[in-house]
């Protein structure tokens, strides 16, 4: 997709405040600091849409990126940062989980883990609940720029077994630096559109 029109609709908590116009929405989930932000960057072509932080933690809401009046982009807080404390998770946890269960025009959710390392033991619990309730996923592998292209398949396949990965989900290699995968990564959300 060629995107020239984005716009942050809103940072939202509750499913009153949601947009009403019954786009198809991509929701973006990861731990914190695994690059969610440059994701959404890199794919609707913005230096700084989604704000980077330093500081892990810092999306709290979720925040909903309108592109070329098609479909949105829901950046979803970050999951697995120590300092944040247990209520605050907890809040957190329930409205993601309100979110991804009883939105009707979310179809499906890019689970994004960091190539470089297996994923934690968060990213695990999040692609199990997604399978659990059959909610579309797309695993994105990113920060492939940070590791020799020989090993990619290595890397991959460390990924696949520690989620353990059906075999028809996607799993697509992803450098924000580098723009690696963003073709297939757009082919893998308009084909679910």
């Amino acid at each position: 997709m060629k995107v020239h029109n984005v716009e942050m609709i809103g940072s939202f908590v509750r499913p009153e405040q949601f947009p009403e116009d019954g786009l198809p929405e991509f929701a973006l989930a990861g731990r914190s600091n695994v690059g969610k932000s440059s994701f959404i960057n890199r794919m609707i072509g913005r230096k700084a849409m989604a704000r980077i932080s330093s500081k892990p933690g810092k999306t709290q809401q979720l925040n909903f990126y309108k592109i070329e009046e098609q479909l949105y982009y829901v950046d979803v807080p970050g999951y697995g940062y120590a300092k944040v404390s247990k209520s605050e998770r907890a809040a957190w946890g329930k409205m993601i989980e309100q979110y991804f269960m009883g939105r009707e025009q979310l179809k499906a959710v890019v689970l994004i883990v960091d190539i470089r390392h297996n994923p934690t033991a968060d990213d695990c619990m999040m692609y199990d609940f997604l399978k659990h309730y059959n909610i579309p996923v797309i695993v994105v592998a990113t920060k492939a720029d940070k590791i020799p292209k020989g090993k990619w398949d290595k890397h991959k396949k460390h990924v696949r077994e520690t989620l353990e990965m059906d075999k028809q989900d996607p799993l697509i290699v992803f450098s924000s630096e580098k723009g690696i995968g963003f073709e297939q990564a757009w082919a893998e959300i308009e084909a679910r559109m």
